[in-house]
């Protein structure tokens, strides 16, 4: 230990009662404040800025003399070698709190702390099928403390410009799961996995590399021998995707939806605020075939909370992996659930004279301009109906001639 100045005593101690901090020398004082209260602080400064750094409660039961010079001399090592004793201490402390603790175990913690706020089972199908397949091969078995720059690095750069979405979505959960760790007390420090003023300055702009990759979908076209192919399927899923079809609905809204959003006798779905991608209620009119499937699947006892579309001998939703095999059994990997909203939509753009708003409608799709919002109170259900029994009838027909014009005819007629 290096000579200090001993200013201090330990009958001096139990004697000031002056508020204020006392020296004793290499940066150490005995701090009294109202009541009584007596501590010993470091005072340093660093880039400047002055700075305290508590040690301990003086007295009895507290920190001695010689423990608080022990402490103060620490201190001033760390300030030698260049480093931040205040910074040091939290870094040291937040160590031994993680120690046990990996990424994938805290990253675990926070699944299971905010899984249920999420709106659908994709998002977190999602969210858990990219940390195990792009985050825990590099992050997975990595104490907290070593997660730095240089890791996130290492998860991001090989995705960042072949698979951009997914890579600024696997950097947004990395941040997340940090600063979640960081409020817990189990690290410390900047979150490296920040954009904002960091990763920003390492990696180019998402929008400057990103290719937009459309959901695969099928030419409208082509709906009618599809629907046909589709129809002659028993499972449950082609009748969840027959109706994903004719309803234009998301995968997220057909699959988790419940007995008690329809109303049967009246042929309309309310989708509530809480599963909408817009946070709105949604309220979808049925044609006459998506009515039929769900006379198909009614049970006999009918709970409002069960899910309408579910698995065998079970009474959990259908997994989109339900929608994406019966595909691939379909020989049609080419498509997604997804991409028959775009074939609906090309549809109604190109062969019906609805108005544009109508088919926005129809998607559910918010409207851009706050001025047209503001004036666009209605949902235009009727003639949303008229275009979901005109959307019905054309993909039960085989394409014709005639059908363009018919169709284009009767949408006309509907504005």
């Amino acid at each position: 230990m290096s000579r200090i100045a001993k200013q201090l005593s330990q009958r001096r101690i139990e004697t000031l009662k002056r508020l204020g901090r006392h020296p004793d020398g290499g940066n150490l004082y005995l701090k009294i404040g109202k009541g009584g209260r007596r501590n010993w602080v470091f005072l340093y400064q660093r880039y400047g800025r002055r700075r305290e750094m508590g040690l301990g409660p003086a007295g009895e039961n507290g920190v001695g003399l010689g423990e608080a010079r022990a402490y103060a001399e620490d201190a001033r090592r760390l300030l030698r070698d260049g480093k931040d004793p205040i910074e040091a201490r939290a870094t040291k402390r937040a160590a031994e709190a993680t120690e046990g603790k990996y990424f994938k175990s805290v990253a675990e913690l926070y699944l299971a702390a905010h899984e249920d706020t999420w709106k659908n089972p994709k998002h977190r199908a999602q969210w858990k099928a990219t940390l195990e397949t792009y985050v825990y091969p590099r992050l997975g078995l990595r104490p907290l403390s070593e997660i730095d720059t240089g890791a996130v690095m290492d998860v991001l750069e090989p995705i960042w410009r072949d698979k951009t979405e997914t890579a600024t979505r696997v950097r947004g959960r990395i941040e997340l799961i940090l600063d979640y760790a960081s409020a817990r007390g189990w690290r410390t420090g900047e979150n490296p996995a920040r954009w904002r003023g960091h990763l920003d300055k390492l990696l180019p702009r998402p929008s400057k590399v990103a290719v937009v990759e459309h959901h695969a979908a099928l030419p409208w076209q082509d709906i009618g021998p599809f629907m046909e192919a589709l129809r002659k399927r028993e499972a449950k899923a082609a009748q969840a995707l027959d109706f994903l079809i004719l309803t234009a609905a998301r995968t997220s809204e057909v699959l988790g939806a419940t007995w008690g959003e329809f109303d049967l006798s009246e042929g309309i779905w309310t989708i509530p605020a809480a599963r909408m991608k817009a946070a709105r209620a949604h309220r979808v009119p049925l044609s006459k075939p998506a009515r039929a499937i769900l006379g198909a699947v009614k049970p006999d006892t009918m709970n409002p909370d069960a899910y309408v579309f579910v698995r065998d001998k079970e009474d959990k939703p259908l997994s989109t992996m339900a929608l994406l095999m019966l595909l691939r059994r379909m020989d049609r990997n080419d498509l997604t659930a997804h991409g028959f909203r775009s074939t609906f939509r090309t549809w109604a753009g190109e062969t019906t004279a609805y108005a544009r708003e109508v088919a926005e409608a129809a998607l559910a799709h918010s409207i851009g301009d706050k001025t047209e919002a503001a004036y666009a109170r209605g949902d235009l259900f009727t003639k949303r109906a008229r275009l979901m029994e005109d959307w019905a009838t054309f993909c039960a027909r085989k394409r014709n001639a005639g059908d363009v014009i018919a169709m284009k005819a009767r949408g006309m007629s509907a504005q």
